[in-house]
């Protein structure tokens, strides 16, 4: 059986252009017409609607076309270390 994946995993698929990466933004369990085809869901083999990272395209796929990845990691605000500037005029 496939992995079963949710709400907001990373994961990775194979496409006719390479390798793509995205978010899950929903996960369907029942038949879904997108871009013309009727893809079949179940509760047992769910399919899952993705939004691509670099083209924020929506794909939609089987849990056995998709490979989880790790998770990014979120940017840390940089604190300056520089003291804070005097207001003008207060040169002593």
């Amino acid at each position: 059986m496939a992995e079963t994946f949710k709400r907001g995993d990373r994961v990775a698929w194979n496409s006719e252009a390479g390798r793509v990466h995205g978010v899950i933004v929903k996960k369907l369990v029942s038949n879904v017409r997108l871009k013309g085809y009727v893809h079949h869901a179940t509760k047992e083999e769910p399919q899952y609607l993705i939004k691509s990272d670099k083209t924020d395209h929506i794909a939609l796929h089987k849990g056995a076309a998709l490979s989880l990845l790790k998770a990014r990691r979120r940017k840390k605000a940089k604190i300056s270390a520089q003291s804070p500037r005097k207001k003008g005029g207060e040169n002593q």
